[in-house]
């Protein structure tokens, strides 16, 4: 039932519902948003240990390229199951347990001593991270109205986009406590990384408000108001048509735009869990020197990202700069493959800002490409499966390191599908209505269900 609003004028209900909105952006976002950031950094830590893990426990790139890409199977497996809870117990309860579980998770990895353990904790990872991502979006679709909800959703996934550049000089350091105490450093990175994120989900449970009732920083009237406003779009939302993920799955336009974004998956998480190591080759590098290369390629990627959402928010198609960004990123994949490894960075730059524009421009493309009625079921589909692509090209790297003894073969591999995306993003059928923007392909791609689109 919608509640009823207080006898007032519709502008002081406004104005109420608008401090409301205020209050929680400036109250909770902020630690949502560094939950995020902890949560990238916890996830694509291992990177940057790929060395140490050989040297020190067996752990070939075969199996390390297993093992990073395990932790998207355990994801996907109990994604939806975590949301579902989520809804039973409320995010105070929720998220703060995903935090705390998946930090005590990268603590028990200092503990690794055969492949075996790094197999079964980064399978682990995956679960205890599931659900943290879409939890959150769900969050914003409790709290906020539809006219609201874009603008946290780009500041909470400005974290994620945070996280890519502040993790390499973060973990680097860490990695320079190696022998205190007799310890390795990589004990140390992981050990630490995971109290702090054990504490901060701790602290969470104290700060997180899981209904609006419940807000001691809001007053009855915002309380009103704001409730208000997010039942109705509640009530909007349940009026739209179900429909069955497996019909769904032989969607055409569903199973193309599903294709695009598994290529594109292939080739962002290829960077995140192999750039350390590319870097390396550099040779005469400290950890924190490597940490600190390791962030250059996304700080240029994402203030392209940035500059080119200014010339295409507005664009009528946004599929032609879609394929060029694609094309982009097979350059530079390709490019990597060629000349020293001072080059090879410049040209996993390149690739980073093709892959970081390509995102940006995917979901507003994909979302337009999708009759309204299988939009949100549509786009959770393309989300699930396309992600897929993180447990593939990170084992499809480490396979073909150990036996060619190089990540050409993988590079090569990379431009190819970025290539075939490109192609496949000709065929993307436009539907007949004004096309969202940023803001609304992030809130539409499927917060409830799913999704993890970044």
């Amino acid at each position: 039932m919608v509640p009823q609003p207080l006898a007032k004028s519709p502008d002081g209900e406004a104005d109420a519902e608008s401090r409301a909105v205020g209050k929680f952006l400036r109250r909770v976002l902020p630690l949502l948003v560094l939950m995020l950031l902890i949560n990238q950094m916890d996830r694509t830590n291992v990177g940057f240990v790929q060395d140490e893990l050989r040297a020190d426990v067996g752990v070939s790139a075969t199996a390390y390229g297993l093992g990073a890409g395990l932790f998207f199977i355990g994801y996907a497996l109990f994604e939806v199951p975590s949301n579902m809870l989520m809804e039973r117990f409320g995010a105070r309860v929720w998220l703060t347990r995903i935090m705390i579980t998946w930090g005590a998770v990268i603590l028990a990895m200092c503990l690794i001593h055969n492949v075996t353990t790094f197999y079964v904790l980064r399978f682990l990872l995956g679960v205890t991270e599931a659900g943290f991502f879409p939890g959150v979006l769900l969050y914003f679709t409790q709290w906020l109205p539809d006219s609201s909800r874009g603008r946290a959703s780009a500041i909470f996934l400005g974290g994620s986009a945070t996280a890519y550049i502040v993790t390499g000089p973060i973990t680097g350091a860490l990695l320079e406590l190696h022998g205190l105490a007799g310890f390795a450093g990589w004990r140390w990175m992981f050990a630490l990384e995971g109290i702090f994120s054990i504490v901060v989900g701790i602290i969470a449970g104290f700060f997180l408000v899981s209904r609006i009732q419940d807000a001691k920083w809001l007053t009855d009237e915002e309380k009103q108001a704001l409730s208000s406003a997010v039942a109705r779009d509640q009530e909007s939302r349940s009026r739209a048509p179900k429909v069955s993920r497996l019909k769904l799955l032989v969607h055409p336009q569903v199973a193309l735009l599903t294709a695009v974004f598994f290529a594109m998956a292939l080739t962002g998480y290829a960077i995140t869990f192999w750039l350390p190591s590319l870097v390396a080759e550099i040779g005469g590098l400290s950890p924190f020197q490597i940490g600190l290369l390791s962030a250059i390629p996304w700080i240029c990627a994402v203030i392209a990202m940035y500059t080119m959402s200014h010339f295409t928010d507005r664009a009528p198609d946004r599929r032609p700069y879609l394929a060029i960004a694609l094309l982009v990123s097979a350059a530079g994949s390709f490019l990597a493959t060629q000349g020293t490894p001072w080059f090879g960075l410049a040209a996993i730059t390149l690739a980073a800002v093709g892959g970081k524009c390509a995102a940006t421009l995917f979901w507003p493309m994909a979302q337009s490409g999708l009759d309204l009625k299988i939009a949100a079921a549509g786009l959770a589909v393309v989300n699930s499966l396309g992600n897929l692509g993180g447990f593939v090209s990170p084992t499809l790297f480490g396979y073909l390191k150990d036996t060619t003894g190089s990540t050409n073969g993988g590079l090569y591999s990379l431009a190819v599908a970025s290539v075939l995306a490109a192609l496949g993003v000709a065929f993307v059928r436009r539907q007949n209505r004004p096309e969202a923007g940023e803001d609304g392909a992030v809130t539409a791609e499927p917060p409830v269900v799913t999704g993890e689109a970044r």
